[in-house]
């Protein structure tokens, strides 16, 4: 791809276009069942912006701030892309039919005994832990896909409150540092 990126022809929102088209679509395939570590997200948001910052043509030792990079290139943040992605699929999985495969694959629970120690996290209470509700309340609110929208749109909503919260922070105690 470096060749497309490199071209003067094309457009910088049509390099982008297909940068969303046919890298980004391929790195994600599957992201909805991944279970996202914070060292998975940071190698492919490292990804992400170095391809994004070769289609700008901006190197070393001009910098841009990754949120700058993003606002420029109309990308955001490849947590929040992937939650998206996995809570569409979770409400249009829950909404099949009792027989479907992938619907019954949510719902399997192993039999046997566990090894000793902490349990390690699975997709499944990572989940739960981002919705902050039960797998049973999850899976009535998927059955009316207004109120899964509504879960998906306040999830995503308190994601951003909190970085508000934190930059109203840091402001206040820049001013109170001036002062």
């Amino acid at each position: 791809m470096r060749r497309v990126w490199l071209l003067k022809s094309l457009r910088k929102d049509t390099k982008i276009r297909i940068f969303n088209a046919c890298v980004k679509s391929v790195l994600l395939y599957g992201c909805e069942t991944w279970l996202v570590t914070y060292e998975i997200q940071r190698k492919i948001q490292t990804f992400v912006n170095r391809r994004l910052r070769f289609i700008l043509r901006i190197w070393w030792p001009n910098i841009i701030s990754n949120k700058d990079l993003w606002k420029a290139t109309g990308q955001e943040n490849i947590n929040l892309e992937i939650r998206k992605r996995k809570f569409r699929w979770i409400g249009h999985t829950l909404r099949k039919e009792d027989g479907e495969i992938s619907k019954a694959a949510l719902f399997w629970n192993p039999q046997g005994n566990r090894k000793r120690g902490r349990p390690r996290n699975s997709w499944r209470r990572s989940v739960i832990k981002e919705a902050g509700r039960s797998w049973n309340e999850l899976g009535f609110l998927a059955a009316n896909r207004q109120k899964w929208k509504g879960l998906i749109d306040n999830l995503f909503l308190e994601g951003m409150m909190d970085s508000i919260i934190i930059i109203i922070i840091i402001i206040i105690i820049i001013c109170a540092e001036s002062h």
